[in-house]
């Protein structure tokens, strides 16, 4: 299990600031958080060197890129064994049509998210690329009709009342 990383108001600011616009610049950061520009590099640092910034994302629109139709598809390995869900997972990781691979608990072994041009576009992947593959024994759709996307994904109110500067975790 991961560590958490204790954080401080100014540090779930900055957080909130950045996950609206990760371009927000160290200037522009300072200003808003109340800090210097070296101490808010210094803490956006920080929170690079301790995981829990990951990165920045570019966020394209699938349907102005010609993949206007997303579904869910359920996925049901069987058996589930190393030796055949490493290679399922490999592939379907290197799709130009997959968004999202998830590993669940449950009936279903796996939660794929897709985008494509349409519903015969739709029909050919889960047939080529599923389920003609032989460790896969159920394949469920679910289109997506509309999505939101929700607040930015802060820790838990008891992480935030962690004592300034704190770090736990890899700093230890």
């Amino acid at each position: 299990m991961t560590d958490s990383v204790a954080l401080d108001t100014v540090d779930l600011h900055i957080l909130r600031l950045l996950q609206n616009d990760s371009r927000t610049t160290y200037r522009e950061l300072a200003a808003e958080v109340g800090v210097a520009p070296s101490t808010c590099l210094d803490r956006v640092t920080r929170l690079r060197r301790t995981g829990v910034i990951l990165g920045h994302q570019l966020r394209l629109d699938p349907a102005r890129l010609g993949r206007g139709l997303e579904a869910f598809l359920s996925v049901q390995v069987r058996p589930h064994r190393r030796e055949l869900i490493g290679p399922f997972v490999d592939r379907i990781r290197t799709l130009p049509e997959s968004r999202a691979l998830f590993h669940l608990t449950g009936p279903d072994d796996y939660l794929v998210h897709v985008a494509v041009t349409d519903t015969a576009d739709l029909q050919r992947l889960v047939l080529d690329e599923f389920t003609s593959r032989r460790e896969v024994a159920r394949v469920e759709t679910r289109l997506i009709f509309q999505q939101w996307e929700c607040g930015p994904l802060l820790p838990p109110a008891r992480t935030a009342e962690a004592v300034p500067g704190q770090v736990h975790g890899a700093d230890r």
